[in-house]
């Protein structure tokens, strides 16, 4: 999914808006003009001319138009001459964020591979899963944020024991899973330095399988565009996971970022 247009590798932009409501800025390498909206209002506001070359939803942009991500009934589709696209975003904080995505960039152009570790059946771990009602909200710091922490939700306590140790890793719900964001041993030595994600979901018998060989890259080790949580602390293992995938590789074998 990388490699496509608006895979995590053409990701070339995330630009905020907080600025007051209407007051028009520039946006790094795209044309137009973009302005935040009223805190009531949903997306942004854009103004551009003919000449601009800009069109949302397949309709060139003459004058200023409203732009929408996936918080609205229909997100808008924006596209460029230069073969440019953008998407809009709403974050946690309400505002919005135009991200912009080219599918000639640097990164996809370098790309050469997604280095892993072999499959290894003894990653196949099992623990345990219980539900807490109402969810509890945990803190959780991103790589951009400066230390703030964002609220996610935890829905249940998972555990599980590794060499007699028990450890009690925080899971965010996802849509209908769960996500580790942990880092280990091999972080920043073997493995991309952040961190990596796992996905997991309960079963039914109270159970939950944590399968590290699909332990995978987090979308900043694609494109240093992406803020991504960082692991909290129970998160964070002291021991080797020596399975998933490791680091994004350039052509020439060495690290993309």
């Amino acid at each position: 999914m990388s490699l496509l247009p608006q895979g995590s590798l053409a990701l070339v932009n995330t630009q905020w808006f907080y600025g007051t409501p209407g007051e028009r800025e520039t946006v790094w390498g795209i044309a137009g003009l973009w302005a935040a909206r009223a805190k009531t209002e949903k997306g942004i506001e854009l103004t551009a001319s003919a000449s601009d070359g800009i069109s949302v939803d397949g309709e060139s942009v003459v004058g200023s138009v409203v732009v929408t991500g996936r918080d609205s009934e229909s997100a808008s589709s924006i596209t460029f001459a230069d073969g440019k696209t953008a998407t809009v975003i709403h974050g946690e904080d309400d505002a919005y964020a135009l991200r912009v995505w080219d599918a000639n960039s640097d990164d996809l152009q370098k790309f050469g591979t997604i280095d892993a570790f072999d499959y290894n059946p003894d990653w196949v771990i099992t623990g345990s899963f219980t539900p807490v009602e109402g969810g509890r909200s945990l803190g959780v710091s991103h790589l951009k944020d400066e230390g703030a922490a964002r609220d996610k939700i935890i829905p249940g306590d998972i555990k599980f024991s590794f060499e007699g140790v028990e450890y009690n890793p925080a899971g965010f719900k996802e849509g209908r899973a769960l996500m580790i964001v942990f880092s280990d041993a091999t972080s920043d030595v073997s493995t991309y330095s952040v961190g990596r994600f796992l996905m997991v979901a309960p079963n039914p018998d109270g159970t939950i399988t944590l399968d590290f060989n699909r332990a995978f890259l987090p979308p900043c080790a694609f494109s240093y565009n992406f803020n991504c949580p960082m692991p909290p602390a129970q998160n964070r293992f002291p021991f080797a996971v020596t399975a998933g995938e490791k680091n994004v590789l350039a052509k020439d074998g060495q690290l993309l970022h």
